[in-house]
């Protein structure tokens, strides 16, 4: 019994194969398919525009936290850097009111923070430093301390003006005169905060040792390096752009 199944033609015979049906277009396949495009990555930090509550909150508790360490730093009898040192200098050397000797020193610095740093950071750095020389007035009724160990003082003091400078910082303020130069500095060539403020303030504390014995001007210098150390870490070119 013969195999139904035709034979497969030969080769050269004429014979024409069945015709195939045209092709259709070809489906890309993964090899070929084009890869998606990634997002491009764009350098740097992106800054987030503060709201006015963000401002005035972050105003109030950076005015906050410089007034306490200064409270510390007056009742041990400290000093520490800046025109706030400069003031206590001016106050320890001739007993005139803290307050309104920080709102005097730091009159002539809102002239250059107008010019170099903008009319919205002198106008917050303006509220800092008369909302911390009114805070400063008040607190010593508000808060009554009795005692307090020096070298308490000087850490947790130190920590807590560092601590204040940065809040202000961030949001484009700061408590006057050498701050202004200081954050002025760090924008235009990188420097950072805490190691320029540093210099400053240890040839504040060296003029105040007239009026400071050995041992409270070693723990002022231990309050300068405090506060420093706070800012030279966490306040530095770049890593927050908050507008």
């Amino acid at each position: 019994m013969s195999d139904p199944t035709p034979a497969p033609l030969a080769a050269g015979t004429g014979a024409t194969s069945p015709a195939r049906p045209p092709s259709s277009p070809a489906t890309p396949t993964a090899a070929t398919a084009p890869a998606p495009t990634a997002p491009a990555v764009v350098s740097g930090t992106v800054g987030l525009r503060h709201s006015l509550l963000d401002d005035g909150q972050a105003l109030a508790v950076g005015i906050l936290f410089a007034a306490l360490g200064l409270l510390l730093f007056r009742k041990a009898g400290l000093m520490t850097g800046g025109t706030v040192g400069l003031a206590l200098l001016a106050h320890y050397a001739t007993e005139g009111s803290f307050s309104l000797l920080l709102f005097i020193i730091n009159l002539p610095f809102y002239v250059l923070a107008w010019q170099r740093m903008g009319w919205k950071f002198t106008v917050k750095t303006l509220i800092a430093v008369t909302g911390l020389s009114l805070l400063s007035a008040a607190l010593p009724d508000w808060l009554q301390l009795q005692a307090v160990d020096p070298v308490f003082a000087a850490i947790a003091g130190g920590l807590l003006v560092g601590t204040g400078f940065i809040i202000l910082f961030r949001h484009r303020a700061s408590l006057g005169g050498l701050n202004v130069v200081v954050m002025w500095v760090q924008e235009r060539w990188g420097l950072r905060a805490g190691w320029l403020q540093l210099a400053l303030d240890g040839s504040i504390l060296l003029a105040s040792a007239p009026w400071m014995d050995a041992r409270r001007l070693a723990l002022s210098v231990l309050a300068a390096a405090a506060m420093n150390f706070a800012l030279a870490l966490n306040h530095r070119p770049g890593r927050y752009r908050g507008a």
